[in-house]
């Protein structure tokens, strides 16, 4: 997948280093169900069981100056349901953060989940004041309610707000 300014492909093994270094800074685990500084140990551990299964997939994003800027999870990839869930995206550089990159990557998924996988219905979920949420809100996603103490972070519980879009929600806005 590639726009103006990024280009999205598969993760691979190498890219476990760089996911240790981003997932361990604050501002990155504070809307992630992470508990702890990850190892690169456990990052591997995930990516390796995550590439097992035929309904995930994995990406790195790469700005065109050909720096990693973030990653992006793909799970419950359904043939018989067509539809999937975008369980992890996010900016790993601070220095990225604010200059477009994460609607940009956004709108290359979209086109990915309905264009090419075909989907009927992408769904995410999002923290309470997680900022990405007005994004998703703007790029045509609509709330579905909220998944009352759905995550567990640091022994404590929080609430998950659903979102989804259908395939001619998408339409709309293309």
């Amino acid at each position: 997948m590639e726009s103006e300014n990024i280009i999205i492909r598969k993760s691979t093994f190498d890219d476990c280093e760089i996911f240790t270094k981003w997932e361990q800074q604050d501002y990155i685990k504070e809307f992630l169900t992470i508990n702890k500084e990850r190892t690169y140990e456990e990052v591997v551990r995930e990516f390796i069981l995550r590439e097992q299964e035929l309904s995930n997939e994995q990406y790195t994003i790469i700005l065109k100056n050909k720096q990693p800027a973030g990653r992006i999870y793909l799970s419950k990839i359904s043939k018989e349901f067509d539809s999937m869930d975008i369980t992890r995206i996010y900016i790993g550089e601070k220095e990225y953060l604010g200059k477009g990159y994460g609607r940009e990557c956004m709108e290359l998924l979209l086109n990915y989940c309905f264009n090419v996988l075909k989907m009927e219905r992408v769904t995410l979920d999002h923290y309470t004041g997680n900022a990405a949420g007005a994004l998703y809100l703007k790029l045509g996603f609509k709330y579905e309610g909220i998944m009352r103490n759905s995550a567990k972070k640091d022994n404590k519980y929080f609430d998950l707000h659903l979102m989804s879009m259908l395939r001619e929600e998408y339409e709309k806005t293309i």
